[in-house]
């Protein structure tokens, strides 16, 4: 007979955690809860979460793990991981079954094993027997208290393309979940060996439970204060972080903040806040444990930014992993725990990514993983990757129905393991060594750092993983006009520099589809946007030389030049303009079918005929029409010559006004520009290879800084 444990020993074990069970926040609507767990509709009440950790399951209840944030990402785990098995570990209270499943690539269920726990209070001494600890299976101990722990071992053989692991819990009395997680058997290694493939050398690296978390900021203190709380409020992550960098790039400081200094004051006010004091006048105090650390600096992008983090990280802190956390985010805080976990377990160094669920619609994952496309350079969403996938439509669970019409939503390609090229810097850990073994990032101000970095350091034998329930809420892509707004620039500038430095053979696709999107801009009455790109192209083919030069004088430079176009000027709202006038027989909603691409051939006909006519000035002050961002499209705009147009977040209207003349000098100019860039590609690649360890080093980078 062995001895009963108690309710404390469920965390003795030896193994080490990977993945939190976690619950849902309270007050959260049904909804985001289904990013946490599925109630059966027959249950007599909902469940309830008296913490992040622990569930409440009424009697004759059915709950379901086979969710994003609490099912396992097997097929991650067994690609990228030194993981041939995991633990699934639950302490419970009251009398039901845990039953474990997997799934396949194509989203089937498999029922793998089970056990059923009993709270006995009578039978507490008497330990239920069970397979090795070592064996694949069931195991469950009753603790001395009545309350039982249940330990699965799992095999993670069946996973090469893809599939998930889950457990459901069947309540035949009042349920507790106390606490549970997903384990590996043993504890991560301390230290790693490393070949480094320039010399052959083997390197002893530190493979430590601890992370350097940086976070940029610019003219969002709400936002980065409340990203420190965030990271303050679970003691386990709290426990791993060992300093927490803050670049301040803005005139809004962040220790201006009423809330700062008790935010920041948890981690203990390290340097770079000297003479620094709070909202009321309070010097803020310094501690030489301190692990918050704040640098003021001029505006450098979000490449300035992380680049800093990275610097000073490198320079003062001794951490394996450097994680970076856009402020503007909302978090999981497990899912630090979670990146942490698997890079301790990774077979190689690699940078593992959190993924993008959409702030505004909580239940939605806006973005699963990302690629290069290679033929236009452009990045796009990964093969079987689902844009903005609703969970509470259509859960893991969801397989599709027999009858269904191809492009029907289902959650099947979500079971898919999806290999990515690069992570956004949402959020993003890096190890150590490949920050020191390839560098800085480069300086780009925004827009392809993330994605340049990701290539750079798969080129060095360091992949990307983007992991499932890994994950934070950023605001969504569709409800920002970055491609159409100053950020247009950088995008395009950056994609150029970052083809030279990556993309093998000419640069027709790239220019092809450079035209194309000229094109459009130009029947969409975004004059700016062409102007601004033209300057892009401008910046590139001055070659790499003057990029730190122009980090900090580029945004300045770009909105002066789009303040001279009226569809770059946002107005209050169009109801400070006259009534339009109309503009019957323009289409504004888009077509499918058979007949689409006819419709569109003739549209663009039209449209195009229109935009060679001189334009009637009276729609420059007199409105044609008002559109919402959905309504404003080239088929629309071609057809008329003023137009406003809402702005994505709503807040305002920009007032677009065809002139011929004006969109034949940019049509020229950006011919001009497109010409030069295929003509000069190679010669430019070659410029911009040669010079890239030197915009990379900490050396270029701490004249910057300084």
């Amino acid at each position: 007979m062995t001895t009963a444990p108690t309710s404390a020993q469920f965390s003795s074990f030896a193994g080490e955690r990977l993945a939190h069970i976690i619950t849902p926040r309270p007050g959260e609507p049904l909804d985001v809860r289904s990013l946490y767990m599925v109630e059966a509709s027959t249950n007599p009440r909902r469940c309830h979460a008296p913490s992040r950790t622990t569930l409440w399951i009424p009697a004759d209840s059915e709950v379901s793990f086979e969710t994003y944030f609490n099912g396992l990402p097997a097929s991650y785990w067994r690609r990228w991981s030194t993981l041939t098995s995991v633990v699934l570990r639950l302490h419970l209270t009251g009398s039901g079954r845990v039953d474990t499943y997997r799934s396949k690539i194509d989203g089937s269920r498999i029922g793998i094993t089970g056990a059923s726990f009993i709270g006995d209070v009578d039978a507490a001494a008497t330990p239920v027997s069970a397979p090795a600890a070592s064996a694949i299976g069931p195991q469950v101990t009753r603790c001395a208290d009545g309350s039982s722990i249940v330990e699965i071992t799992l095999d993670l053989g069946p996973f090469e393309d893809g599939g998930w692991m889950w457990f459901d819990i069947t309540a035949d009395t009042p349920v507790e979940l106390l606490e549970g997680g997903w384990y590996a058997r043993t504890p991560a290694p301390a230290t790693i060996n490393y070949v480094d493939p320039d010399t052959g050398l083997t390197q002893e690296l530190d493979n430590s439970n601890k992370v350097v978390i940086g976070i940029p900021t610019f003219n969002r203190p709400d936002d980065a204060v409340a990203a420190l709380k965030a990271l303050a409020s679970d003691p386990d992550v709290d426990a791993v972080i060992e300093a927490v960098l803050m670049p301040d790039q803005g005139t809004k400081k962040v220790i201006d903040h009423p809330e700062f200094a008790a935010a920041a004051g948890h981690f203990g006010i390290g340097g770079g806040v000297d003479g620094a004091t709070d909202a009321a006048g309070k010097p803020l105090t310094t501690s030489p444990d301190g692990r918050f650390f704040r640098f003021e600096q001029g505006n450098l992008g979000g490449s300035g930014g992380y680049s800093r983090i990275m610097y000073e990280a490198r320079q003062h802190t001794t951490a394996p992993f450097i994680l970076y956390m856009d402020d503007d985010i909302a978090i999981e805080p497990d899912s630090i725990l979670r990146a942490v976990a698997f890079a301790r377990f990774a077979k190689k160094p690699m940078l593992v990514g959190g993924q993008m669920l959409n702030l505004q619609e909580r239940s939605h994952l806006h973005s699963m993983g990302e690629v290069i496309d290679r033929s236009i350079f452009m990045w796009t969403s990964a093969p079987h990757v689902h844009y903005d996938h609703d969970f509470s439509k259509h859960p893991l669970s969801d397989r599709g129905k027999f009858g269904d019409k191809p492009g029907t939503p289902n959650s099947v390609d979500l079971h898919r393991r999806i290999d990515v090229d690069y992570n956004g810097w949402w959020m993003c850990m890096i190890p150590r060594v490949v920050a020191e073994r390839i560098g800085q990032p480069l300086p780009l101000f925004i827009k392809w750092d993330d994605a340049e970095y990701g290539l750079r350091a798969g080129k060095a034998g360091f992949p990307t993983a983007t992991w499932p329930g890994i994950a934070i809420w950023h605001m969504a892509w569709s409800d920002k006009d970055d491609a159409i707004d100053w950020q247009a620039y950088f995008h395009l500038r950056n994609r150029l520099i970052v083809a030279a430095l990556n993309h093998e053979g000419g640069a027709e696709g790239i220019v092809r589809s450079m035209q194309k999107a000229t094109l459009k801009h130009l029947m969409c009455l975004e004059y700016s946007t062409v102007a601004i790109q033209n300057e892009a192209m401008k910046d590139f083919l001055a070659g790499p030389s003057q990029l730190f030069d122009i980090l900090e004088t580029s945004l300045p430079r770009i909105a002066a030049i789009r303040a001279t176009y009226p569809d770059a000027v946002v107005l209050p709202t169009a109801a400070d303009l006259p009534k339009p006038s109309g503009a019957p027989g323009v289409p504004t909603k888009d077509i499918g079918g058979r007949l689409a691409p006819l419709k569109k051939s003739i549209w663009l006909a039209k449209g195009v005929l229109h935009s060679l006519r001189p334009a009637d000035t009276s729609h420059h002050d007199v409105p044609q029409a008002n559109w919402a961002p959905i309504e404003a499209r080239w088929f629309s705009l071609s057809r008329v010559d003023g137009a406003t147009v809402t702005t994505a977040d709503g807040r305002g209207v920009v007032y677009r006004k065809r002139d011929r003349d004006k969109a034949k000098a940019l049509l020229d100019e950006s011919r001009a520009l497109q010409k030069e860039v295929a003509a000069r590609f190679d010669d430019l690649r070659a410029q911009y290879r040669a010079a890239h360890s030197r915009l990379t080093s900490l050396e270029a980078w701490k004249k910057v800084f300084d």
